[in-house]
């Protein structure tokens, strides 16, 4: 099999070049721009000789590459592969770890009920929610979906977000204190359930358009548009300039992983105003997790909206399940000032136990859960059929934005998640995806059109685990080529290479991600 050179970002401009085109972007003079160093600062320059060599995309197709089987590094789990494949722990786990993991794992699936209870450890859901469980909407730890048929939409939700319309406001945004600003009466969040008595502010709405693209060879495909409302709005109209923005759950394996990637990573392959002039411009995305706290770089999330793990559970538990944490003590959850009897609701707060619904130890218990499931091991990984479409996602452009590796810190927080050669095929960069994908909501840094970069690494085993092939932020996509083919804006070369390849090519690639 032939060799293809392969473009990196790296490679084109150095790491000292790509944080000063980030800083000149518009960064200099925050808190970040002298937090991120422009090179690790956790490695030798032997190490760190080591990790640039063993990061670097392939060129060689003809064989697998060392490791390439593990790609959550030590944490892969090797467990058969069932519908429980994206729920085990990472495999360097101690006997003492593994006890809070799966006391974790018991909390991520408690479903809470309403106030008050004679189960007292467990009331406090609502008065508005979307779920009465994280599982509900991670089912089996992997990714949502839309509602099909008759089934309700508890793993996809409708983000309500409206633009800034004060000086008090502009400031908020510009200094990253906020990243949006919620619907004046309904939130951050449209929430479709309620506890008893409590209307719920209404129901999400999806009609699809089919539309066809021709391939290469003759063969036709149907992508399925979107268009989202809200029916039966339960307290009055939204605001004028609220935007709708359908997600689904994201799946939930390596985060812990991804946590532990050093910021100077991330940063070194955002290239905003396209210096290299390959058409990728790869955004950092940033954010705090206070008010008061330093700017970060954002990670989690489908506009990497969060900055770490914690940040993001404590934000579901608020927004999705109305449960309040020390991070985020909202014992109402997503209720509004103008939503008056939902704020009159009682709620779950037992002094006995904390000054919220759910206090430490269950957030550091759901944190860690979710900061330790494992990455499954790679497939067929030696395959002939996948080391070609391997070939083919290279050399058609996608690693631009894909990228394959990353050593993670050794300074990361968990030493279950430090210095592993990881493979989760994503930049965790904002990208342009054109106006095919855009919902017009801006989440800090993003605009209307961008979103992170999604990792890849399971994406063959969503079947396996969910029943489903359902793919990107809302569930439009019903398999892994009509995936691609939304791919626009920055990746509409990437995508246009892909419709033009013969099908036992385009075959191929799908097999690759299949392996994943």
């Amino acid at each position: 099999m032939r060799q293809v050179p392969t473009s990196r970002k790296n490679s084109a401009i150095s790491r000292t070049l790509r944080l000063a085109a980030l800083l000149a972007a518009g960064l200099a003079g925050t808190a970040f721009a002298g937090d991120i160093p422009s090179q690790r600062g956790d490695l030798t320059p032997e190490d760190l000789a080591r990790v640039e060599k063993v990061t670097t995309p392939t060129g060689d197709f003809s064989k697998a590459e060392a490791f390439e089987a593990m790609p959550g590094g030590a944490t892969t789990s090797r467990k058969k592969v069932n519908r429980d494949a994206f729920s085990q722990f990472s495999a360097n786990l101690s006997f003492e770890q593994e006890r809070d993991f799966k006391l974790g794992n018991a909390l991520f699936r408690k479903l809470w009920v309403s106030s008050p209870s004679s189960t007292q450890a467990s009331d406090g859901l609502g008065p508005l929610f979307n779920a009465r469980a994280c599982q509900s909407c991670h089912l089996k730890d992997v990714r949502g979906h839309p509602p099909e048929g008759a089934a309700d939409a508890t793993s996809m939700f409708l983000r309500l977000a409206r633009p800034a319309q004060n000086d008090a406001e502009r400031a908020a945004l510009e200094s990253y204190v906020a990243a949006n600003f919620p619907d004046p009466v309904y939130g951050g969040q449209l929430q479709d359930n309620a506890v008893p008595g409590l209307q719920a502010e209404g129901h999400m709405r999806i009609e699809y358009e089919e539309v066809p693209v021709a391939l290469a060879g003759g063969e036709m495909v149907s992508l399925r548009k979107p268009t989202y409302a809200i029916d039966d709005l339960g307290y009055g109209p939204l605001h004028p300039e609220t935007t709708l923005s359908a997600r689904i759950a994201p799946p939930m394996i390596g985060m812990g992983l991804i946590q532990a990637i050093e910021p100077s990573d991330i940063v070194a392959n955002a290239d905003p105003d396209d210096a290299d002039g390959d058409g990728i411009s790869g955004r950092v995305q940033l954010t705090r997790a206070t008010p008061d706290s330093a700017i970060e770089i954002g990670r989690f999330g489908w506009k990497a909206q969060n900055p770490s793990i914690r940040k993001q559970t404590a934000a579901a538990f608020a927004g999705d399940i109305g449960i309040s944490s020390p991070d985020l003590p909202k014992s109402h959850g997503d209720c509004m000032a103008a939503q008056e009897e939902c704020l009159a609701r009682p709620t779950g707060v037992q002094k006995r136990l904390g000054d919220t619904e759910a206090p430490d130890p269950i957030m550091d218990l759901v944190t860690f859960y979710s900061e330790n499931l494992a990455v499954p091991a790679r497939r067929d990984y030696e395959a002939p059929d996948v080391l070609r479409g391997k070939e083919m996602f290279y050399s058609l452009g996608c690693t631009a934005c894909h990228r394959p590796k990353f050593v993670t810190s050794r300074n990361a927080a968990d030493e279950v998640h430090a210095f592993q050669l990881i493979w989760p095929y994503s930049d965790f960069l904002l990208h342009d995806m054109g106006e095919g994908l855009a919902d017009g909501q801006p989440v800090g840094v993003a605009n209307g059109r961008e979103w992170r970069t999604a990792p890849l690494w399971g994406i063959g085993l969503t079947e396996t685990v969910n029943g489903h092939t359902f793919f990107l932020h809302d569930g439009r996509a019903r398999n892994l080529t009509e995936a691609i083919l939304w791919h626009g804006g920055e990746a509409q070369g990437a995508r246009d290479r892909f419709a033009a390849l013969e099908k036992a090519d385009r075959d191929a690639l799908i097999r690759f991600l299949e392996s994943l």
